[in-house]
């Protein structure tokens, strides 16, 4: 496998009973990008992910994380590759018994040796890279859903993580706050370069966030590249689901078109 490749699925198959939700996905994320998944509900975006973590295992096929094969990991293994991944889930899932400082630091406790001190200075940091400050003692609670997708997203990050993985990262959050949690997502891919694997049907987050973008059907990927070679893909169904990123890459264009220098005629 390529050195660049942190993450590889090949030929993954898996059902639930007569239902199939992947059959033969085939998928390489390279280190460091932000990979979008997409696809109508009920593609299998979820079920791919899980099969990244260890948490499904393939009917046949493997998926291999770091050129290890996590269907054949024990119980011990898997929880040392999970460690390399932080997850911000669809709800935040945050702990409403806990502090948002607890939420952040659960991990760390859990996970290190670290002293209390250390995990609080770890926590304040965290939620300062995510924009939050002065809520480690308000409980979840107290704060907005955005501020919620914000503290989750400092818990996925606690532990410094390889790969962050995104689940919905925008449902359920207002136009305005859906375009501060995808700035958020972008802004922290570049200041600190994990992986990014995010799964969504939102167009515009993807537009957004994306280096490249993988399109499921029918248990299939069936468009793989930059978001201009999915949006403008002649792929009958993948040119309908992504017709709302199409239009939003041709207007990002003309604006670009627009605000350029234009020479003065002499």
């Amino acid at each position: 496998m390529a050195d660049d490749i942190i993450i590889e699925l090949v030929d993954i198959h898996k059902s639930f009973g007569t239902k199939v939700v992947l059959a033969g996905a085939n998928l390489k994320i390279k280190k460091g990008e932000s990979m979008v998944i997409i696809g109508g509900s009920g593609s299998g975006k979820s079920v791919t992910i899980k099969h990244m973590i260890g948490l499904l295992t393939p009917d046949k096929g493997k998926a291999l994380v770091g050129g290890v094969e996590v269907g054949t990991l024990n119980e011990e293994e898997l929880n040392t590759l999970r460690k390399k991944f932080g997850m911000l889930f669809q709800g935040a899932a945050l702990f409403d018994s806990l502090t948002i400082g607890e939420n952040v630091g659960f991990g760390l406790k859990e996970h290190t040796n670290l002293s209390k001190s250390d995990i609080e200075k770890i926590v304040t940091e965290k939620l300062r890279l995510v924009g939050l400050e002065k809520v480690e003692n308000l409980k979840p609670a107290e704060l907005s859903g955005g501020m919620k997708k914000r503290a989750g997203l400092a818990r996925a990050i606690a532990m410094d993580p390889e790969i962050i993985l995104y689940d919905e990262p925008t449902t359920g959050l207002d136009p305005v706050m859906c375009d501060q949690i995808n700035e958020l997502i972008v802004d922290l891919q570049e200041k600190i370069g994990t992986t990014a694997v995010a799964i969504t049907h939102d167009m515009v987050s993807a537009n957004r966030i994306a280096d490249r973008i993988a399109m499921l059907h029918k248990g299939e990927f069936v468009a793989v590249g930059t978001p201009d070679e999915v949006f403008f893909s002649d792929i009958p169904v993948v040119a309908e689901f992504c017709y709302i990123g199409k239009v939003l890459r041709q207007t990002e264009a003309i604006q670009k078109k627009d605000d350029s220098p234009k020479n003065d005629d002499k």
